[in-house]
């Protein structure tokens, strides 16, 4: 009998969960649900045939050891920089391995070894990175097929509120882990355009954004995402002219969101004196080397803002101008602002998100029929939640991994090594499921 262990179970893993229990009574499995809240962990599982739910402590060396030691595959949906400790255990008793996350250098030089003993260590298997990797890999294999040569590809996804829950000025809701969300774009993006290598420190990150815009949903602001250099080796696309992949957000959001990294409140590097009453204005304030009185003049002035513009009565929603209170004892900037945040952003139980993810390619056509050999091809992609739980960011980071575990166990994938879904073994039986389950991108061909 195969065992599946999930660490952990928060806000991306109930279809995962749900998908793998149903699949695990089909083929007489069992699956173990583990996380550090063992009322998760229950509210993931329930009473169901064939599962398991436990209190798991990652630090617990003997608990994890043990656990590891008594699955075949073992699902890890813990923050990114957790993963090691479950990949050298994985190594050490010879278990598979999948991930959602970004394949860290730590983990990739894991490879020799795990090639070596036979095991699948598959990373990036979620939406972004991973739905992303998968369609658009179909895509690729297409237009080579047919002897075309791309020269451009850009592909864009965002995680976002529907427009019938969107009640916020911001368009922005939480979907998955707010400390993600507050340290988004830190580093220096890395991309090519036209030819010429580009290189976005984080400080310019969020006010140098590109339109997009999708048919049937509008127009978003796109922002270069961490390197989309290595893609191109990765992707087969090594003489590519633009590699770009980015994030996308609602109109305004990226202007406003760069008065928080102009004030430094997206740092979490130290912690913050917090005097017992301090309020939002007051921290502002600290922030501000003016002594004024008028807070919110001071604050435009700083960010090269009218006192009425759209960024200054954003972050006046959030009522930083007001004598709210801060709401944690001690923390840095960013922990700061989060707490803030998740008050501010939070998914009402009723409330829909929505996935938009859209890629686009420019390729040289080979058939000389084509009054042009210049041809692009849109793909894009939009998925809404059912409600708080059952979100489409959920969904979609969910489902992939679910699916490829299965695979694995059913030998369908076997490949050894540490992994990214971008080989035709792993991509087309799940985009393939997906597509089943209503997960399909629309294409226009100009």
């Amino acid at each position: 009998m195969k065992h599946i262990l999930v660490i952990g179970a928060g806000r991306s893993s109930p279809y995962l969960i749900d998908y793998l229990i149903n699949a695990a009574q089909e083929h007489n499995w069992e699956i173990c649900v583990a996380d550090i809240s063992l009322e998760s962990a229950l509210a993931r599982t329930g009473k169901r045939l064939g599962t398991r739910a436990i209190s798991f402590d990652i630090n617990n060396t003997e608990q994890r050891n043990n656990e590891i030691k008594n699955a075949d595959i073992v699902v890890s949906m813990l923050p990114a920089f957790m993963h090691l400790q479950v990949a050298n255990d994985c190594v050490k008793y010879g278990k598979h391995l999948v991930t959602a996350s970004y394949v860290s250098s730590e983990v990739a030089a894991l490879d020799k070894e795990v090639k070596s003993k036979g095991l699948v260590f598959l990373n990036e298997i979620g939406l972004d990175p991973g739905i992303d990797h998968m369609s658009a890999m179909e895509i690729i294999e297409r237009i080579k097929n047919e002897g075309g040569d791309i020269i451009s590809f850009k592909s864009y996804c965002g995680g976002l509120i529907a427009p019938e829950s969107n009640d916020n000025p911001w368009g922005y809701k939480f979907s998955w882990n707010p400390r993600n969300v507050v340290l988004a774009g830190q580093g220096t993006a890395k991309f090519l355009k036209k030819g010429q290598y580009k290189y976005v420190p984080y400080n310019r990150i969020f006010s140098e954004i590109e339109n997009i815009s999708m048919e049937g949903c509008g127009n978003f602001d796109g922002y270069a995402n961490r390197d989309s250099l290595s893609y191109r080796k990765i992707y087969g696309l090594e003489n590519i002219e633009t590699m770009i992949r980015g994030t996308l957000r609602m109109p305004d959001y990226c202007r406003a969101w760069n008065a928080f990294v102009k004030l430094g409140w997206t740092d979490d590097t130290y912690q913050l004196e917090i005097n017992e009453g301090l309020t939002y204005t007051e921290l502002l304030r600290s922030f501000l080397s003016s002594e004024g009185k008028n807070i919110k003049k001071e604050l435009a002035a700083f960010l090269n803002e009218e006192e009425n513009s759209k960024t200054m009565q954003l972050l006046d929603w959030l009522e930083l101008f007001s004598n709210k209170k801060v709401g944690i004892e001690k923390g840095t900037p960013a922990q700061v602002l989060q707490d803030l945040l998740e008050e501010k952003w939070k998914l009402k139980i009723t409330d829909k998100d929505m996935i938009v993810m859209q890629h686009e390619f420019i390729y040289k056509s080979q058939d000389l029929r084509l009054k042009t050999q210049d041809q692009k091809v849109v793909a894009s992609l939009v998925v809404k939640g059912e409600n708080q739980i059952h979100t489409a960011m959920a969904k979609m980071v969910g489902l992939p991994a679910a699916i490829a575990v299965k695979n694995i166990l059913l030998g369908k994938i076997k490949t050894p090594g540490v992994l990214v879904p971008v080989s035709k073994e792993i991509y087309l039986p799940v985009m393939e499921e997906l597509k089943k389950m209503g997960i399909d991108f629309k294409e226009s061909i100009s």
